[in-house]
């Protein structure tokens, strides 16, 4: 039955991507045979207004008709080049939640249900919504701290939102299967994977706790920091779906005019929001991955205030080591170093040539000498590097993906606040300063230290370790004489979960066949 329904959902998606023009705007240059027909009626059945919108536009459209699951899937595929090709995902960074706020006593019966108390005791006044998104939407309020009144923002999440994404999903993976089944060439590209990532990203985003813990660690990791700040956590009033926190009074950054008139120094403030993410991607390995211009505001003291961490990013020690070299041997260009560490980090196979690897490099690297600092593109610098690392067979580095987008759009906010920002100079103080903590003598001592640790927590695990391959063997040496073997309980648990599999999967097959006959067959006589 889910077979089912997960069918028709997925007809009503393309249904609906064909109508407002999606499938018919897509790229043409690999499609032959039914593809490339099917494209041609796809583009026929178009509405009219959508076949005159930008591919972006039209896809912002079908998305939001689509629901928040959809929503958040072109968002998460934004951050995908490799999966959906550069100018799609350039198409999809460019989709923007337009939900509908959903009614005031749908959001109280949430917090409510969520705090275990009633509105009354927790607000002295709950306002109506400001702001909505696919997954959660803000409310103005006021608490009453320490015998004082304070405004704070409150954020609730969509009724049954779960629940449909959920249902949604069964529609991804059908599709993700479909892929790996039918299609060899999509195989490399583990679509099922991708799902799973998807699935494991949005849940934790449908945890509002989880996103007041990264706020909670954004700020103690920047307690010292000078020019950048988030918002205060009331974790008083914050559960599973529902965040309460310090209500921002300030500028957004996208009004570069409103700066202006109010005195700020735009040049300052470009060169602190770079600074402020390279600290927290190299130096803390935890940085917000949605930095766009309406995530971030200026204070009355001048002081970057970056709201909704939905969408966080994290870098291991190895991969900020990693990304720390590569930028410094590009300021530097020591392109041999640079192309050492891929080596070194195991991302290109050894059996590549280093000198040919770093000759790619410099190809990359020298042109951007020959140009003026301030149109020079770090973003647009990585994205070139993990080209040509594919054709050196690179694997697919999503972090590191998620990196340089967030990266590009740092970098766009930054430039619309000083079209001559130089984003070398901005990053140079903070690469160099942690290449010198973390790889000179004070990090080889760090690194000693913790080597040490890991041998004395080797040393320890020793005897149960000793103990568990001993089983391995004699479990190893009685399969080899008896063969593999299971219970009685289990094969006949197998055998049922696979003809149910198999009887759902034909009905399921047929009905979808005899929908789209149906919608065919209305499509011809219209």
């Amino acid at each position: 039955m889910a077979n089912i329904l997960a069918g028709f959902r997925l007809m009503r998606a393309g249904w609906i991507m064909t109508r407002e023009g999606v499938l018919g705007a897509l790229p043409v240059e690999d499609l032959s045979g039914a593809a490339a027909f099917g494209q041609k009626v796809a583009k026929l059945l178009a509405r009219r207004r959508a076949k005159d919108a930008p591919r972006s536009e039209r896809i912002s459209r079908a998305m939001n008709k689509l629901g928040p699951s959809y929503v958040k899937l072109g968002q998460f595929l934004a951050t995908r080049p490799d999966l959906v090709g550069r100018q799609m995902a350039d198409d999809l960074s460019l989709l923007q939640d337009q939900l509908d706020f959903f009614p005031q006593d749908q959001a109280i019966k949430t917090i409510e249900g969520s705090l275990g108390r009633s509105i009354s005791d927790l607000y002295v006044e709950f306002d109506l919504p400001i702001a909505a998104a696919s997954m959660a939407q803000v409310h103005p309020a006021t608490v009453r701290s320490h015998g004082k009144q304070a405004k704070v923002a409150v954020k609730v999440i969509r009724p049954g939102v779960r629940k449909r994404f959920n249902s949604d999903l069964q529609s991804f993976y059908m599709v993700a299967r479909s892929q790996e089944r039918f299609i060899p060439a999509a195989r490399r590209l583990r679509p099922v994977k991708i799902v799973e990532l998807l699935a494991q990203t949005t849940r934790i985003e449908m945890d509002l706790r989880l996103e007041a813990a990264a706020l909670s660690e954004i700020a103690e990791n920047i307690k010292d920091d000078a020019g950048f700040r988030v918002p205060a956590v009331d974790w008083e009033r914050t559960g599973r779906d529902v965040l309460t926190m310090e209500w921002i009074d300030g500028i957004k950054m996208s009004d570069v005019a409103g700066l202006e008139n109010a005195g700020f120094d735009l040049k300052k403030l470009a060169n602190t929001l770079i600074q402020s993410f390279l600290r927290h991607t190299l130096r803390d390995g935890f940085f917000h991955a949605d930095m766009h211009q309406g995530n971030l505001f200026v204070d009355q003291q001048g002081v970057i205030v970056a709201v909704d961490f939905g969408i966080t990013g994290r870098l291991s020690k190895k991969r900020r080591r990693f990304l720390a070299e590569i930028l410094y041997g590009f300021i530097t260009r020591d392109y041999q170093r640079v192309a050492d560490v891929h080596f070194e980090a195991g991302y290109v196979p050894h059996h590549h040539d280093r000198a040919s690897f770093a000759q790619a490099i410099r190809a990359i690297g020298e042109p951007i000498h020959g140009q003026p600092a301030e149109t020079i593109s770090m973003g647009k610098l990585l994205t070139l590097l993990f080209e040509v690392t594919e054709l050196f067979d690179m694997e697919t580095r999503p972090e590191l993906l998620m990196l340089q987008k967030t990266m590009v759009v740092v970098e766009g906010v930054a430039r619309n606040l000083d079209p001559h920002f130089n984003m070398w100079k901005a990053a140079e103080p903070v690469v160099s300063g942690w290449i010198r903590k973390n790889l000179g003598p004070q990090g080889i001592a760090v690194d000693a230290k913790e080597s040490v640790y890991a041998l004395l927590h080797f040393m320890r695990e020793t005897p149960l370790m000793v103990e568990r391959l001993e089983r391995m063997s004699y479990a190893a040496d009685e399969m080899a004489e008896k063969g593999l073997r299971f219970d009685k309980q289990s094969s006949e648990e197998i055998g049922r979960s696979e003809a149910y599999h198999n009887r759902w999967s034909r009905r399921a097959l047929v009905v979808i066949a005899v929908a789209l006959a149906i919608i065919a067959y209305k499509l011809v006589t219209l």
